[in-house]
């Protein structure tokens, strides 16, 4: 069942290219920094504490220089020895102690922020118009909040303490060549290029090869869904191969899609080993030279060569999780595409106050497919039920789902009621207590409400088998309902919204003909005084509504009440004649 909708009046919009969007580079950093507004002075302190750690941990290479100068000269002994060895280990100590804590504020700040965000998701994407989901997939949606929030929340413990020491280590460091002796930095600095080309390629290339692997997860994610979600048709059909060899084709691709990423990371590796090497090949040659023409010492080589080594340490290590960094960047780019997702006014509209339903020439189509409505036009009373009639495939659900608010038009314009909701013959029953499964309709509702709408419908005598009544558990791992009891509790939801459009799209339709009056009786106490849209599975519902339509190839044929449509001979009076015969 939907939640209570405003969705008066739609007219036709562009359909848009399908699947949810990806935010850009400059949208995701954008969207990031909005997010750390309450982080900012945290932030701060972190950078101020991380140069300080490393600054400290500069010591140690500055204290070997010392001591190599000093032996050189002949003038160490066993006291400068102890001396520069105790100063290493406290600037170690300090230094470790200040990377740790650096850490351990950048970590908690990051979390912070990816909790607003994966909030902020799941709440935005609560509020998605159902027909853009439907158009990119539910799969692409699940994809997004649960192994893209997975993706960017595993990387955190790789990522950041990395990425946290490498970024000051590399600044302080070079900071620290150009005090020793300018030529060193300029030595370092000329194979820079290096670097910076070989991280270019693989920033122009990384991207997109990650944001490819990510989009086939999402195609594969849909696939088992849809697989899953229809396992009875599956079986029914007999199927299960082809929809195995779908599976097993998506899985392949997301595999190539991989392969594919490491290869790139691969190519990488070999471009940064080719600059670790003209580094060190760079800063051993000026270091020759200086020491050469008496304007640097051993020592001062020695130093050099200690910070360009405490570069690269960095460096690599950023290598390896250089990989975890894109994809987590890539699926952080998904789920900031959700929460930016802009709402026309197609998507809001304004509130009506009518209860009437009026469709004036309204067409749709399923993506690029043929039309399923053709140039609809419908007037519906308030308060008035409509029976959609016509056999499979003549646009009887879509017909709902435009009611609803659930597809949009291409062509036309729709007005219905503000407040409207919709049954389907799937219910969901939701993981929780019987009494959170109602008051998701009413928050507000008391437990007298709650047994009143049950009541109503026909539905109190579960409460007698359920060990706890209204605090027993349901859904999955909960205690199971048949699917009329199920459907029971989805009619009971529905009383509890007060909706003034009702669409029930055979939402009584499992039930089978054991119980097919009694959730017939709870459908008529639900409609009774509201508008309402049924799209009938057993004609007998059909015949007690004040109107009929009969649907064909997405159009609608015959209109009238049951007893002008037998009498008529018409394509409802063969439905009829074919639906007594099998009783």
């Amino acid at each position: 069942m939907s939640g209570t909708s405003a969705v008066p009046e739609t007219a036709a919009s562009d359909a848009g290219p399908p699947g949810l969007p990806v935010a850009s580079g400059r949208e995701t950093v954008r969207e990031m920094w909005r997010l750390s507004h309450g982080y900012r002075l945290r932030l701060a302190a972190t950078g101020v504490l991380g140069v300080v750690s490393t600054g400290v941990g500069l010591i140690a290479p500055g204290a070997i220089g010392f001591l190599v100068d000093r032996v050189q000269a002949g003038t160490a002994d066993l006291a400068t020895v102890l001396t520069v060895t105790a100063v290493m280990a406290l600037s170690a100590v300090l230094g470790a102690a200040g990377t740790a804590l650096t850490i351990v504020l950048a970590t908690r700040v990051y979390h912070s922020i990816l909790a607003a965000l994966r909030e902020q998701l799941v709440g935005h994407a609560m509020t998605l118009p159902q027909h853009l989901v439907e158009r990119a997939g539910t799969g692409d949606l699940i994809s997004r909040s649960s192994d893209d929030v997975t993706a960017v929340a595993d990387a955190a413990p790789a990522v950041i303490p990395v990425l946290t020491v490498a970024a000051f280590t590399i600044v302080v460091s070079l900071g620290g060549l150009a005090a020793l002796e300018w030529p060193y930095a300029v030595a370092f600095a000329v194979v820079l290029p290096v670097y910076v080309l070989a991280v270019r390629w693989y920033l122009r290339i990384g991207p997109g090869v990650y944001r490819a692997e990510r989009t086939a997860m999402s195609a594969r994610a849909q696939q088992i869904l849809e697989s899953q979600r229809g396992y009875a048709t599956v079986l029914g059909f007999g199927i299960a191969e082809q929809r195995h060899r779908a599976v097993m084709m998506d899985s392949w691709r997301v595999a190539g899609q991989s392969l594919r990423a490491r290869t790139v990371l691969s190519m990488l590796n070999a471009r940064l080993n080719l600059g670790e090497c003209l580094s060190l090949a760079a800063v051993l040659v000026v270091g020759f030279v200086l020491i050469d023409h008496d304007a640097s010492t051993i020592g001062g080589a020695t130093t050099a060569m200690l910070l360009v080594l405490r570069l690269l340490g960095p460096v690599n290590q950023l290598l390896l999780v250089i990989d975890t960094l894109q994809s987590a960047l890539a699926s952080l780019s998904r789920m900031i595409g959700v929460v930016t997702i802009p709402f026309s006014s197609s998507d809001v509209p304004a509130q009506a106050a009518s209860t009437a339903v009026q469709l004036d020439k309204v067409s749709f189509r399923y993506g690029e497919g043929p039309r399923v409505l053709d140039d609809i036009t419908l007037d519906i009373p308030s308060g008035q039920r409509v029976a959609v009639v016509g056999v499979s495939g003549a646009g009887k659900t879509t017909l709902a789902g435009v009611v609803a608010g659930t597809h949009l038009p291409e062509a036309g314009r729709v007005t219905r009621p503000s407040r409207t909701a919709m049954i389907t013959q799937e219910v969901h029953i939701f993981a929780g207590t019987l009494r959170d499964n109602l008051t998701l309709a009413a928050p507000g509702a008391t437990d007298r409400d709650l047994r009143t709408a049950l009541e109503a419908t026909g539905a109190a005598s579960i409460l007698d088998v359920l060990p706890d009544r209204l605090h027993t558990l349901l859904g999955v791992g909960g205690h199971p309902l048949t699917d009329a009891q199920a459907q029971q509790l989805a009619l009971a939801r529905l009383l509890l919204t007060d909706a003034d459009l009702v669409i029930l799209d055979e939402a009584t339709a499992e039930a089978g003909s054991t119980y097919a009056g009694q959730l017939d009786r709870a459908a008529d106490a639900v409609l009774a005084g509201r508008t309402a849209v049924i799209v009938a599975h057993r004609l007998s519902q059909a015949a007690t509504c004040d109107r009929i339509m009969v649907m064909e190839h997405g159009r609608i044929i015959e209109t009238g009440t049951h007893g002008e449509l037998v009498d008529a001979g018409g394509v409802y009076a063969g439905l009829w004649t074919a639906w007594e015969a099998a009783q």
